[in-house]
Order: C-alpha cells, then structure tokens, then sequence
C-alpha cells in the first residue's frame, strides 16, 4: 500500500534483460532503501516492485520487471541515466497525505497540452480504453506514483487536467514532462468499485 507522496528522486543505474523478466538496478544516493530487505515493496514510478538484490558496495537495490508490468507500463522505456520516482510502502499508524494507492497500473495516459503559469505547471493527459468513466472532478489519480487530485474532465475527448505545485515539480520527475510522454496510471479502487457496482446494478435492471 502507498499513499502517492513521493520521497524524491532516485537514478536508473543499469536495466538487464533476464528470460521473461528485466531487472532494474536503482541507486541510494537518497538513502531511501537504508533499511530495505529482499521481498520488500517499492513504488517506482507508481509501479509496485519487489527488491530482489541489495549491493550493499555499490550502495544499489535490484528490482525485476516482468513482462507484463512491462507492457502495462513505462518502466519498458527506463535507460540508465533516468530519474525515477520513488515511494516506499506505507507504515502502518504513519500519516496519509494522499490516498490510497497499490501500485498496480492500469496502463498509460497520454500527456496532451502542458502549460506553465508562474511556478505551477497545468497538465492536460488522454485516458485510454474507455477508462475516463473512473475519473470526476476533484476526484483523485495515482500518476507517475503521485497522488493528484482531476481538476478537470471531459468524457467527450476521454481527457483530464491535473495541476503540479512547484514541491512536487522540485521531487519529481514532472519537471521533465513533455508533450507526447506516457505516464503510468492507477485508478483509484473505491472509485472503480462504485462506478463498476452502479453499472452492474443498471444493466440487470435494463
């Protein structure tokens, strides 16, 4: 479980391709894994992964991708050299500033339009697969790992509207955002349950 605040920022050391499988070889420079364990979760770009390797000399954690997360996600384009967004696992009793999120991407959003005004950044994104039935105004999104609010939607273009503060922007890796990026994305759960129930409940009575 997350909560879609990001910690910060962590560097693409190196990606090998193993049968099935490609494994992320992430740095510390941060000290966010300064007591991570194999088996332990990490959201990377919201994605939930598990550490597999600690190299305790290089001061690194492995983590592997399988071919499905792969295909779902942006991790398939990662190069050693790209910042990656990093959350750990919620710790039980530990405050929540965002929702609730599990790290399992529903696919990509296509960044539309990005405008700037002062510090701030504004972000138009398409949601794919007739999802946009999931998304309300003021309701939450899980993108790139972070908990962001939808300040605007329209069902017609299957778009949303996000708005970046100049923290999140100074954390993550939004700041290098353009125009034609895919970004991951988690629909939020009680959202997809509602919408999925009132749907049911509807065509039963049709």
């Amino acid at each position: 479980m997350y909560t879609g605040i990001v910690q910060g920022l962590e560097k693409i050391m190196d990606v090998r391709q193993g049968d099935g499988f490609s494994t992320l070889v992430v740095s510390n420079h941060h000290d966010f894994f300064h007591d991570v364990f194999i088996g332990a979760s990490v959201a990377i770009n919201g994605t939930c992964l598990t550490a597999t390797h600690i190299d305790l000399e290089a001061n690194q954690v492995h983590f592997d991708v399988s071919k499905l997360t792969n295909r779902l996600t942006t991790l398939k384009y990662l190069e050693a050299g790209n910042n990656v967004n990093i959350e750990r696992s919620a710790k039980v009793g530990m405050e929540n500033g965002g929702h609730n999120l599990y790290g399992h991407i529903e696919g990509t959003a296509l960044v539309k339009a990005i405008s700037r005004h002062g510090e701030t950044m504004h972000i138009d994104l398409e949601i794919p697969n007739g999802n946009i039935k999931y998304f309300f105004l003021k309701g939450f999104i899980g993108l790139n790992g972070c908990s962001l609010t939808v300040n605007r939607v329209d069902r017609a273009t299957q778009q949303i509207s996000i708005d970046l503060i100049p923290e999140t922007l100074r954390l993550t890796t939004w700041e290098d955002v353009q125009v034609g990026d895919e970004v991951n994305y988690e629909i939020d759960q009680m959202t997809r349950t509602m919408v999925d129930t009132l749907e049911n409940i509807h065509q039963r009575q049709s």
